[in-house]
């Protein structure tokens, strides 16, 4: 079976989750996510023109709860983690181009 799924494409999913992966890790999900890659192209093969979509197999019900305030967290509690921070703010690379339009 052919990798679907290069080693840069692994080593920029794993950067883009902030994980450091091993050598053997690398491979191994290389291995994993071409597999999984090569059964969707399976699935993608069958014809399922006259079946109904669901959303769900199973029926399920909705859970509702009331509202309840709660104090929220402390601007620095809940920035501790955070990589990049402006103020008391997530700091986040830009995404959107506000030059560029489709």
């Amino acid at each position: 079976m052919p990798d679907k799924i290069c080693r840069v494409d692994v080593e920029h999913i794993a950067k883009l989750a902030r994980l450091k992966l091993s050598e053997q890790e690398i491979e191994r999900y290389q291995r994993d996510l071409s597999a999984i890659l090569e059964y969707v192209d399976q699935l993608n093969e069958l014809d399922t023109d006259n079946v109904e979509p669901t959303a769900h197999p199973l029926p399920i019900h909705t859970v509702l709860r009331e509202d309840e305030i709660a104090p929220s967290y402390e601007p620095d509690k809940a920035l501790q983690n955070a990589p990049h921070r402006d103020g008391s703010f997530f700091a986040v690379p830009k995404v959107l181009d506000q030059g560029e339009s489709n």
